[in-house]
């Protein structure tokens, strides 16, 4: 019997090793989890987050607006003004990300197991 069977608390080494093993692979799948505090790049690290998480709201405005218009419960002025204001939305992204030389593509999220965000 080994000291891990007779004590649940207590690991053997070959069972620490095959976990941090498996630690290990998973982190290499999921790339560098951590963040990088370049002081350089902060602004940029910073930008490219607030993009995301507007242009993920964005995207669920987007599709609500859709659901509104298909339920009939907006007007034809609230459509305009509602297209108005996401074609905006989008086109300030757009700029932000120009100016801090992010590329569109670049804006997502790693979820882990559950995917990307956008």
């Amino acid at each position: 019997m080994s000291a891990a069977s007779e004590d649940p608390a207590r690991l053997d080494l070959a069972e620490i090793e095959a976990l941090r093993q498996e630690l290990e692979r998973r982190t290499r799948a999921l790339g560098d989890p951590r963040w990088n505090a370049d002081p350089d790049g902060v602004r940029r690290a910073v930008a490219k987050l607030v993009l995301t998480l507007v242009e993920f709201i964005r995207q669920l405005l987007e599709r609500q607006s859709l659901r509104r218009m298909e339920a009939g419960t907006v007007t034809p002025e609230e459509i305009e003004n509602l297209g108005l204001a996401l074609m905006r939305l989008e086109e300030t992204v757009k700029e932000i990300a120009e100016h801090f030389e992010i590329p569109l593509s670049e804006l997502n999220l790693a979820l882990g197991p559950f995917g990307k965000l956008l």
